[in-house]
């Protein structure tokens, strides 16, 4: 099991934990899941996140 998939795992489940139920509840939940894979991502090499947040140079 991948790094990115051990966060996506670990952000659901605290998604879960912090929020109880809801749509609200779920809507927290998909976003620590998509930061937990973007985070094990970029841990593993599978993803390079500072090239997103990098800004374009003027010129």
């Amino acid at each position: 099991m991948t790094t990115s998939s051990l966060g996506l795992i670990a952000g659901l489940l605290l998604g879960v934990a912090a929020a109880a139920g809801g749509f609200t509840g779920f809507l927290i939940a998909l976003v620590l899941g998509v930061a937990g894979y973007l985070l094990g991502g970029q841990r593993d090499g599978e993803l390079d996140l500072s090239a997103l947040l990098r800004g374009r140079g003027r010129g």
